[in-house]
């Protein structure tokens, strides 16, 4: 299954030291109120059986967005660095994947970008874990005519062998 991308914890942190200021958009490009407070940093595990019958396990960095009437709050780069050294120290945080909880009309798990000057949150899909055994089709990229003519048949990389 292909994930889509979201950052690690790592590039998080290398990218809070190139900020003052720190801003979220959503995924439509609108901006999340700049007196937004970080309430949480966590570690979230999920142990599971998938439909097929796969026993998994994963963790994420868990962080939550929440914005409320004190127009005046800021949080800057430096701030929420230090919020994340405290968090890695007390739940000795991996360097996983970063999933950001906002609230919306009811709370939404996002992934997490950057774009060089702040972060984006990135919607996030459910999907069947377990294909193959579901009997879904996976379908392939169909090729055109000039495409599959481009490809050599002997050449090992061409996908046709």
């Amino acid at each position: 299954m292909l994930k889509k991308y979201t950052m690690l914890l790592s590039e998080l942190k290398k990218a809070l030291d190139q900020l003052e200021k720190v801003e979220f958009r959503l995924p439509d490009g609108s901006k999340v109120p700049h007196h937004f407070h970080v309430t949480e940093v966590g570690k979230v595990s999920k142990h599971f059986i998938d439909c097929g019958g796969t026993e998994r396990k994963e963790e994420v960095v868990n962080f939550q967005l929440w914005t409320a009437d004190d127009y005046d709050h800021r949080l800057s780069a430096q701030k929420l660095g230090s919020i994340i050294s405290l968090a890695e120290k007390a739940l000795r945080l991996k360097d996983a994947s970063i999933e950001v909880e906002h609230q919306g009309d009811t709370i939404g798990k996002y992934g997490l970008e950057f774009n060089g000057s702040h972060f984006v949150l990135t919607s996030k899909q459910t999907d069947c874990l377990a294909k193959e055994k579901c009997g879904i089709t996976i379908e392939k990229p169909k090729l055109s005519l000039s495409q599959l003519q481009e490809q050599s048949c002997c050449d090992p990389a061409s996908g046709c062998c």
